[in-house]
C-alpha cells in the first residue's frame, strides 16, 4: 500500500487517466474528487462489499436451471 500526504487542492495521479484531488479537509473528514474515464466504476468500499454480498445471495437463491443458463454466458458457478 502506498501512503501519501496531500493538502487541500493537491492531487494524485493514477495511471494515465485517473486523478484524485483533495477538495477539503475539515475535522477529520476529507472530501475527495475523482476524475476518470466514464467507463471507470468508482464505488465506496462498503457499497462494493454490499453489492458483492447481494450477488452471492442471489446466486445461492437462484433456481438451478437459471444458473445453468446464465453460467454458460457469464461463467457463473453455484457454490454450496
Amino acid at each position: 500500500m502506498l501512503i501519501l500526504s496531500r493538502k487541500s487542492e493537491e492531487s494524485i495521479v493514477i495511471g494515465d487517466d485517473i486523478v484524485v484531488k483533495v477538495i477539503s479537509v475539515d475535522r477529520g473528514n476529507v472530501k475527495l474528487g475523482f476524475e476518470a474515464p466514464p467507463d471507470t466504476l468508482i464505488l465506496r468500499a462498503e457499497l462494493k462489499e454490499a453489492v458483492v454480498q447481494e450477488n452471492q445471495k442471489a446466486i445461492k437463491e437462484a433456481p438451478k436451471d437459471t444458473l445453468d443458463v446464465l453460467g454458460k454466458h457469464f461463467h457463473i458457478e453455484k457454490k454450496c
